[in-house]
């Protein structure tokens, strides 16, 4: 009996402490636009676009029964304070995620990643340019060297979540 109790206190002290870690959440590489992006309209501003992981609530009395939601998101400041709260919903009757306008800068998007739960994506808006995310478990690269290439930053099991952001060095 003794033995019994012992696996029982250690088997919830490890299931605790793995709930504990999983809360921290991953923060991964930083990520930008495409490099390879024409500029579509001139603006001081850039926009941002995260294909969050998708909700799993059923869909409100009146919505596009077979339409999926992407869930919302929050987007801080550098330094961590909070931005935006993002309802990532762009009203159309397409499953598209709200597009988000920003100053150029660096942002920090927390949101949920399939498969992952929360996580962290520093991300860069530069002017006139398109930043997107995806964490909702895969997004379309239709260009093959994006696949094997190391301009990508992804999630530990391979998939892609966007283009890495280019370093500066102060």
């Amino acid at each position: 009996m003794k033995a019994y109790s012992s696996l029982a206190i250690f088997s919830a002290t490890m299931l605790l402490a793995g709930c504990a870690s999983s809360q921290q959440g991953l923060t991964l590489a930083p990520v930008g636009p495409a490099s390879t992006q024409a500029a579509p309209v001139v603006s001081e501003n850039g926009s941002l676009v995260v294909y969050s992981a998708y909700d799993v609530t059923p869909a409100n009395q009146g919505d596009y029964e077979h339409r999926r939601h992407y869930t919302d998101y929050k987007i801080l400041n550098q330094d961590g304070s909070l931005l935006k709260v993002v309802h990532n919903d762009s009203g159309s009757v397409v499953r598209e995620a709200a597009r988000v306008d920003l100053p150029p800068g660096s942002y920090k998007v927390v949101a949920r990643a399939n498969g992952y739960g929360k996580v962290t994506v520093p991300v860069v808006i530069e002017q006139n340019q398109l930043t997107t995310v995806h964490l909702e478990g895969g997004g379309s690269w239709q260009n093959e060297a994006a696949r094997s290439s190391d301009q990508v930053v992804r999630l530990p099991d391979g998939t892609i979540v966007g283009w890495r952001a280019p370093t500066t060095n102060p």
